[in-house]
Order: structure tokens, then sequence, then C-alpha cells
């Protein structure tokens, strides 16, 4: 069976083989933070048990992100030349593998290959998700479209931490990376039967489209790429340093951190969609997607700062109150960023696009367990890692606010595209 798409200009609601693709994606990358996310539920038992250092178990936990910030490049322009379908099936069969390798490692070394090698499978996700989503879906969907994709990386998480610590807690942790990684494969015979056929609206193939100099020199891509990466900083240091937080810190059982953990993941789930249904409603209202996009990006990062408060406040409860906001922030944020980066490359960039903008914001993901890793190893308190993030998010809310200027399509002079194999320029 096939998706056979109706050209976004020719209608006005989703269609019912359109809504399979966009489940599917959203499954994918429910899927895709799981793995990556399942790291971190682990490290308070594989790090004393493979006598894992807290500076040593920031460089793992930060390993997959060298891999896959550095082929986010390669990865847009593949999924700009290339079939978006293969493309993704291809990186979603090499990650689960990895994850399920993950469950037989029994050195230092092999973790981090291992998480290298997700990194490389993992790359592909988001050139692909935007590509699919601006060459099918127009503005005026853009917002819950990216808003329920973006909820699957906040349910993944929610679902592998509450999940994964329950049965680690029971069965350690090696069974569970195995089941995951094997399971997650079940994922691509539905792709196979639902995946879009033919060559998507804006698929070149033939280099032709912004090359990557041109797309750099726009000072809206700047904006966009450090604009995500202190969102993204804020993120990763939640998804790989909450759990170890949470029992080394505030006492909490293997049980417990997983609630808590998960909770903070459903409520930034449900504010991304909430947010991205109602920036949807505003637009068709007659609001202008610089308006609306931009005010979800800048006050989402602005209000997720009270993320401080959580190590100030001496009860538990009161703490995961404080926590709760700040991911309520940072999930309005969440609704909108990507939404911003479509619009504003359009079909014919958007694989490039994307791809730089993973590349430089998921930097984030090296930078922000690392850091946290070094603070706590050196003050032997959370503190500073917890300022530092804070920091982070209002540097972010000041660029999206000054830095990033009208969020509407770039008009791409013809004859500046690159051509030919993956040149930059």
């Amino acid at each position: 069976m096939s998706a056979t798409i109706q050209p976004p200009a020719l209608r006005s609601h989703i269609p019912r083989t359109l809504w399979a693709v966009l489940a599917l994606m959203v499954v994918s990358v429910a899927i895709n933070y799981i793995d990556r996310g399942s790291l971190s539920t682990a490290a308070p038992l594989l790090g004393p048990e493979m006598k894992i250092a807290p500076d040593k178990l920031g460089w793992l936990l930060s390993a997959f992100f060298w891999t896959y910030s550095l082929l986010q490049i390669a990865s847009g322009w593949l999924v700009d030349r290339y079939e978006v379908k293969w493309v993704m099936a291809a990186g979603f069969f090499a990650w689960s593998i990895a994850t399920a390798a993950t469950g037989w490692a029994d050195t230092f070394a092999a973790l981090f290959a291992f998480r290298l090698l997700l990194g490389v499978g993992e790359s592909v996700a988001y050139p692909c998700y935007s590509k699919i989503v601006s060459a099918h879906f127009p503005e005026q969907q853009r917002g819950l479209v990216n808003a329920l994709i973006d909820a699957g990386t906040k349910l993944g998480p929610a679902l592998g931490t509450l999940a994964g610590g329950l049965l680690m807690a029971r069965y350690g942790w090696r069974p569970v990376f195995v089941i995951l990684g094997l399971g997650g494969l079940l994922w691509l015979p539905a792709w196979f039967w639902w995946m879009p056929r033919g060559r998507a609206p804006g698929q070149t193939g033939s280099g032709d489209g912004p090359g990557f100099l041109e797309i750099l020199a726009q000072r809206a891509a700047w904006a966009t790429f450090l604009g995500q990466f202190c969102g993204n900083y804020f993120w990763y240091f939640l998804l790989t340093w909450l759990p170890s937080y949470l029992v080394k810190e505030r006492g909490l059982s293997m049980d417990q951190m997983a609630w808590v953990s998960a909770a903070a993941y459903c409520v930034t789930a449900a504010a991304t969609m909430v947010t991205g249904w109602l920036a949807d409603r505003a637009i068709t209202g007659g609001a202008t997607p610089t308006q609306v996009r931009k005010a979800c990006a800048k006050y989402g990062l602005g209000f997720a700062t009270v993320v401080l408060g959580v190590v100030f406040v001496p009860g538990t409860i009161p703490a995961m109150v404080i926590l709760m906001l700040a991911c309520l922030g940072y999930g309005i944020f969440a609704s909108s960023h990507w939404a911003i980066s479509q619009t504003i490359a359009g079909p014919s960039a958007v694989g490039k696009w994307t791809g730089l903008q993973n590349c430089i914001a998921n930097m984030a993901g090296v930078a922000a367990p690392a850091i946290t890793g070094l603070v706590v190893q050196q003050t032997g308190q959370y503190f500073w890692a917890f300022a530092v993030s804070a920091g982070v998010v209002l540097t972010g809310s000041a660029i999206y606010t000054f830095m990033l200027g009208p969020v509407e399509p770039l008009k791409w002079r013809p004859g500046e595209a690159g051509s030919g194999p993956p040149t930059i320029g």
C-alpha cells in the first residue's frame, strides 16, 4: 500500500494516508528517543557496575551526539538528493541494531563504540521528518504536525524512563537494551507498507536548490541554529542527568525516579501539542507565522529558566513542581522551532537546512552531558549545572527575540544552487 498524497495547496485537512505517515514518524521519533535516552536511565546501575566515574560517564552519555551531530550535514544532503523513505528505513535499522548491541557490551570502549553507531543511524531522522513536513503540509498545519513529532521525543523518554527504570530495577539494564533494539525493528514493516511512494515535492534528485554556503549566509539560519542549540542544551541536560540527580541528590528510588522523569517528559509533550494546535488556530485566524512562531520560541525558552529554582527548594515535592513548570516552558518552545525552519527554508532547501541546524544544535548534546559531568565531579553538587542550563535557555530566548527576522519563505536566487555530489556551496 502507498500513501498517495494530495498536494498541500489543494486541501485543507490532513488526508488519511498522510495521517498514517505522520503516525509512523511520531512512533519512530519516540523509539529514537527511547533508544538514545536508555543509557541515562541505566546510568545509576551501569556506572557502579562497570566502575565508571562521573566525568567518564559524562563523556559516555555525550558520545552519541558526536556522530549524530557531525553527520547531520551529510544526512541533510542525502535527504535532499535521494528518496526520503529509503534514507529513513536505513537509518532506523542501523540505530536499532546499535541499541540491541549495547546490551552485550562489557567494556567502556564497546559501550562508547555502540553509542557512536547509534548516532550514525539516528542522524537521518530529523532531515527526513522536515523534508516530509515541508513537502506535504501547509503552514497552517505545521504547528500541530511538528508538535506531534516533538511530543514523540517527550513521550518516548517518558515511556522509556518509566518502563525502562522499572524493568532495570528488577532485571538489570542489559536485557532492556536487547529488547528495545530488536523490538523496535517491528516498525520497519509498517513503514514499508505506508511510506510515501515516488519523489516528494522539493525532492530535486540532481543537486538543485540552494547550496550549503548559501544557507550559511542567511542570518535567519544562524538564528535557528543557535536558538535550537540553547533549547537542546536544556533538554539534553534533563534527558542525560535528571535520573542521576533524582537518585543521588534527591534520594529517590529507581521506581520513584522513573515516575518523576516520566511525568516531566509528559508535561513537556502535553505543552508542545496544545501549543502547536493553538498556534495553528491563530495562524488560520489571521495571525502571521512571525507573530505566532516567534512568540512560542522566545517566551517558552524564557519561562524555562525557572529550572534554576529546582536546586533552591529543599522539599522534593516543591522542587518537582518547579521542574514541571520549566518543562512546560520548554514544551511551548518546542512546538514551533522546527516549523520556523521549514517555513523559511522551503521544500528545496529544508533537508540541507535541517541537517546544518541539527548538526550545530545537537552539539548541545555533546556539551550538556560533558559539562554537567565535569561540574558535578569538581563541585560534588548540581547547583552550577542547573545554573548553566538556565543561562543557556535565557540566551536562546534573546536569540529568537533579537536575531531572528520574519518567519516567511526565503526567495532563493537561481544560479547559486549547488550541483553534483555533496560539495559545499
